[in-house]
């Protein structure tokens, strides 16, 4: 019988290294946006060509709230420090750590970042499986975006990212509210050779260690190879909340 508890391990081990950011960033003046990443996918599990039945998952992830452009990765070029470290093993710990050394300087002008790691219910960190969510808050001003990056559960080195650099958090000064799931796209980090998702011997729960698997030594690019490639909507879930619509549920 297929058990949804089989994703837990995904990303114990890297969760650890991540330390739980505040889930409330305030800046002052501006508005409060909540997000919510929600896991959609079917409770019975996604399918593999040999009928083998696997949980999606989604793994703690960076959020960046900036001005200007944050490079947090670049389409046709290597990966660069940290990228593999979330891409394969769902730990932005690294990535983390290179935005704060860089700082102002070199990342676009950075306004404030966190991580989500804690499922919403849960006392710390872990992937979300079907049925789970995260759930973190910022307050943004007019001009500013919004960029994430999570794992793709058990597969060897994908990951969910905006399609541009940043979601615009306001149109002509309106914020942005409701479901985001459309701006987001799965990419490949090009760093470790592709298997079967769900069922790869060097993904998630059956590998031997976070760098067990075959190096590929490619660049950054859109997975559309993957039959997942087109299956947000079916796998998960992004809204944004600004605090005027929230006081009107």
């Amino acid at each position: 019988m297929f058990k949804r508890t089989i994703f837990l391990s995904l990303f114990a081990l890297a969760a650890v290294f991540v330390s739980a950011s505040a889930q409330d960033h305030k800046m002052g003046k501006g508005t409060k946006f909540t997000v919510r990443i929600e896991n959609v996918s079917n409770a019975d599990g996604q399918v593999a060509k040999d009928g083998t039945k696997w949980p999606f998952a989604l793994s703690p992830g960076l959020w960046v709230l900036h001005k200007r452009e944050v490079r947090l990765f670049r389409e046709g070029v290597v990966a660069n420090g940290g990228l593999e470290e979330l891409a394969e093993s769902g730990n932005p710990g690294v990535l983390v750590k290179n935005l704060e050394a860089r700082g102002h300087s070199g990342m676009g002008d950075v306004m404030l970042h966190g991580v989500f790691n804690t499922p919403a219910g849960m006392n710390g960190p872990a992937p979300i499986g079907p049925g789970g969510a995260y759930e973190f808050s910022f307050t943004a001003e007019p001009g500013m975006r919004l960029s994430l990056l999570t794992m793709f559960g058990q597969s060897n080195d994908w990951f969910y990212a905006p399609k541009r650099q940043g979601v615009d958090l306001f149109n002509n000064g309106k914020p942005l509210s409701g479901d985001i799931t459309n701006e987001f796209m799965l990419f490949d980090a090009g760093t470790e050779k592709d298997e079967e998702p769900g069922v790869g011997a060097n993904q998630g729960p059956r590998q031997k260690d976070p760098n067990a698997g075959e190096a590929e030594n490619g660049k950054v690019h859109p997975a559309k190879t993957s039959m997942f490639f087109t299956k947000n909507g079916e796998l998960f879930k992004v809204t944004i909340t600004p605090e005027t619509s929230m006081a009107k549920m």
